[in-house]
């Protein structure tokens, strides 16, 4: 059964799933199309182990669900409207200092 989850659960569960830029190049990616995990892991360049552990966390943070394909399973995101969300924030103007780094970017982690 599916539950909805307090804004700043899905907040939170948005921001950890960023944090990562593996985890960010996959949303991306799967902004475009829907794809499966051997062509994710080619077309980002990381193996087939690390991509997996990286889907497991976006479908756990539930941005991602699974669709099966015949014996194949394909990625896409749970809601086009995430599609959505990653252009605003992709838009949208942030204030960086080249000489600083986020306070939370050391910590490594997931939802």
């Amino acid at each position: 059964m599916l539950t909805v989850a307090p804004d700043i659960d899905v907040l939170a569960r948005f921001g950890r799933a960023l944090a990562d830029p593996i985890r960010c190049a996959i949303l991306l990616t799967l902004r475009q199309a829907p794809a499966y995990p051997a062509d994710l892991a080619d077309a980002l360049g990381v193996s087939r182990t690390r991509l997996s552990n990286h889907l497991a966390c976006l479908r756990d943070c539930g941005l991602v669900v699974t669709v099966p394909d015949g014996r194949r399973t394909q990625y896409e995101l749970a809601d086009e409207r995430l599609g959505h969300a990653l252009d605003d924030l992709r838009a949208a103007v942030v204030a960086v200092a080249t000489d600083r780094t986020c306070p939370d970017s050391e910590e490594k982690g997931c939802c």
